[in-house]
């Protein structure tokens, strides 16, 4: 497999952290990961989010053409997870900017904030 360029690479995180600025999609993101990786069904996510079926088809579709959000179908039931290889890129992707290569962000601090108290 032909490895991508930065600009590349740069373009599809851009368009990936675009598809998560939207408050709806985000929310979105955050209800599959916590049904990870089982995901859930279109119904349930509708049932949560309290937002129209053609809509939340629309932000649906969208991760899922981000990369971030995989659809599989299970008899007459659509079933969406998150991809978390695709956020684990991401999140590898922005690490690297922001502490290791320009040193902003001090690693420790990144996992102090994610330990579970």
């Amino acid at each position: 497999m032909k490895q991508k360029s930065d600009p590349e690479l740069t373009a599809r995180y851009a368009d990936m952290l675009a598809a998560m600025g939207n408050d709806a999609r985000l929310g979105i993101m955050r209800l599959l990961l916590s049904a990870y990786p089982e995901g859930m069904v279109v119904g349930d996510i509708q049932a949560e989010m309290g937002i129209p079926a053609s809509t939340l088809s629309h932000h649906l579709d969208k991760l899922r053409i981000e990369g971030l959000a995989d659809q599989r179908r299970e008899g007459t039931f659509l079933w969406y997870s998150a991809n978390a290889r695709a956020l684990q890129d991401l999140l590898t992707f922005l690490y690297a900017e922001c502490c290791t290569r320009n040193k902003a962000v001090k690693p420790e601090s990144i996992l102090k904030a994610c330990k579970c108290s």
